[in-house]
């Protein structure tokens, strides 16, 4: 079985993980290549921009008023941002809602898309695209570990160097549960409970 049609089977059968959170929504595209050793597509945003300038990100925006789905969103945000058109795009699912440290509920989707596609990024956003192998997430030769914080817990986060691009954060927190969910990496976030968490017996099954 092809490393893509595992990762539409698993895919398929995932079920993400939502946060009840009343914060604005956003939607992003995982896109993956449909070839023998496939490829993700990152961008890296712009250094004029005032939000996570210069980072390493996935394709996707904020939800419009007029996207009928946070999956017409990420496909939108995707054509506009790299010139991927939606219809290129077979989207196999979702993967676990993350928050932004602005308080942005971000929601990823999977796409499989052709290998040949050629991409632009639009200058007002972004500095490039660039593709990074799946297989180089799946050895995890990551560059450093990031502790970061989230409502009560802490998660141990790699970040990795490809060539010129550090990938961390938000990113790098959606590619570890994608490799983890698609191929079984078992690449381990490690969440501690607060101690106010234990007190209060949420840590309890």
């Amino acid at each position: 079985m092809s490393l893509v049609q595992q990762a539409k089977e698993r895919l398929v059968a995932h079920q993400p993980q939502t946060l009840a959170l009343d914060f604005p929504e956003a939607g992003v595209l995982l896109p993956l290549t449909n070839e023998p050793e496939p490829t993700i597509i990152l961008t890296r945003r712009s250094d004029r921009l005032r939000t996570h300038r210069g980072q390493v990100a996935l394709p996707g925006g904020r939800r419009d008023e007029t996207d009928g789905s946070l999956i017409e969103t990420a496909l939108r945000e995707s054509q506009e941002e790299i010139a991927l058109p939606p219809n290129q795009v077979e989207v196999i699912g979702a993967l676990d809602q993350v928050v932004s440290r602005f308080g942005i509920l971000v929601t990823p989707y999977v796409g499989v898309i052709p290998p040949e596609l050629e991409f632009q990024p639009n200058p007002d956003e972004l500095d490039a695209v660039f593709k990074v192998p799946v297989s180089f997430f799946l050895e995890d030769r990551r560059k450093r570990t990031d502790v970061l914080s989230f409502r009560g817990m802490t998660l141990h986060v790699p970040c990795w160097q490809f060539e010129k691009f550090e990938i961390w954060g938000l990113s790098a927190i959606i590619l570890t549960n994608f490799v983890n969910v698609a191929f079984d990496a078992g690449i381990q976030m490690v969440h501690y409970q607060s101690e106010r968490q234990v007190k209060d017996g949420m840590g309890q099954r």
